[in-house]
């Protein structure tokens, strides 16, 4: 132990007098550590972005969804699957789940009542599916029982009642037969630009039955409210036929089918743009290690008179092999850590919100990333340094005491 700790002060001291010349090699080995530490931490908050889009989609990771249709006049009522819902939800202990179910619901807006596109949910829909709300807040299981529908709605919506924000309290009527005053708690932005773009509406799924009924019961051919459950991975297989059959049964006359978003992640993304780092980042390190090697080669050159002489006073071939080769690594190692202090800056800098679209959940610097980086530059000194420790190890004694 005593002897590498020799090694390696003795090419840490060799590096201080050549230090002009191994500098211009090790700029190159740093910017590709940089680069590939960097970019993978970025590779990882755009999966993460793009990871959130699904979520805000289909739910986050694992939803598992269970719709049913009724397949004719004489099946069974509404308020059995309902049941059924909240049955599964006790007997699996599921602690997030949500009803949904997308209809149009007339308003009473400034310039008369119109219908708008309404999403009926439960409060657990915000968590699962990334509910961004920018102005006010999201529904809370509080609402459920309020005397009057609480809504969130989006921006279209709020235009076209005429209102700029929140600021204020804001009410809409619901409904168009026996209207029902509402309270809007919550906006989100439009999901694309656009002045057409049509007004939208969240609102508990309890709270839209209650008042607005009549509307709000399947008939033959329409769907009934979506049941989406997020559990844990493991489960999945085994509780989706369960689902489907124990539903099936407790409402005869309706098709039961159940879905799950597993197929929807971001593995091909990962994998894709993990090979595409990899190869950029080895190109600039095997450009930054040729430099290396080349100015190793012209330093082991000016140094032949040293080795010999070394070579005279006992010093084994294994000894100056290990000498040379350690000073191209300890030249790396030193450049990867700059690379990767550069990276860490950088990527803690990066305004990510603006670039990757909102993150909820931004990533850690990927410690992976930064050994990864680490482990390159030691490898890169290490092949850069073995040709020029041959070299060295060649050397006769005679020939380069007289040199």
């Amino acid at each position: 132990m005593t002897g590498f700790v020799g090694a390696v002060v003795e090419a840490w001291d060799e590096l201080r007098i050549h230090k002009l010349r191994v500098l211009l090699a090790l700029i190159g080995v740093a910017a590709a550590v940089a680069a590939i530490t960097g970019v993978t931490a970025a590779v990882q908050m755009l999966s993460q972005a793009f990871q959130e889009q699904g979520d805000r989609d289909v739910g986050r990771q694992v939803t598992v969804r269970v719709d049913a249709w009724p397949r004719g006049e004489q099946s069974a009522a509404p308020a059995a699957l309902q049941a059924e819902y909240a049955r599964v939800l006790e007997r699996y202990d599921i602690s997030w789940a949500s009803r949904d179910w997308s209809t149009q619901v007339p308003f009473r807006f400034p310039d008369g009542t119109r219908p708008a596109d309404v999403r009926a949910v439960d409060p657990d829909l915000g968590t699962m599916q990334r509910v961004q709300v920018t102005e006010g807040r999201w529904f809370v299981d509080a609402d459920v029982e309020a005397l009057a529908p609480r809504l969130v709605v989006n921006r279209a919506f709020l235009d076209r009642l005429g209102v700029a924000d929140l600021s204020e309290p804001v009410t809409v009527q619901l409904g168009d037969v026996a209207p029902v005053r509402s309270t809007v708690v919550g906006v989100v932005e439009n999901r694309w630009s656009g002045p057409d773009y049509p007004a939208e509406a969240y609102v508990l799924y309890d709270q839209l039955v209650r008042w607005y009924t009549p509307d709000a019961t399947p008939t033959y051919g329409q769907p009934a409210p979506t049941l989406s459950l997020w559990v844990p991975p493991e489960i999945v297989d085994e509780l989706m036929p369960r689902l489907q059959s124990e539903v099936a049964a407790a409402v005869p006359g309706w098709d039961v089918s159940t879905w799950d978003n597993r197929s929807t992640g971001t593995a091909m993304l990962d994998g894709a743009t993990r090979w595409i780092v990899l190869g950029v980042g080895a190109f600039a390190l095997l450009l930054g290690g040729l430099g290396l090697v080349n100015i190793a080669l012209v330093t082991v050159r000016y140094r032949i008179r040293e080795i010999g002489i070394r070579r005279s006073f006992g010093a084994t071939s294994g000894r100056i092999f290990v000498g040379v080769l350690l000073e191209s690594v300890v030249a790396t190692v030193v450049a990867g850590l700059v690379g990767v202090v550069v990276a860490v800056a950088v990527v803690k800098n990066i305004p990510a919100d603006t670039l990757f679209g909102g993150l909820q959940d931004r990533p850690p610097f990927p410690v992976s990333a930064a050994l990864v980086g680490m482990a390159c530059a030691t490898a890169v000194g290490a092949l850069a340094g073995i040709l020029p420790a041959t070299v060295a190890v060649r050397v006769k004694v005679i020939d380069a005491i007289r040199y």
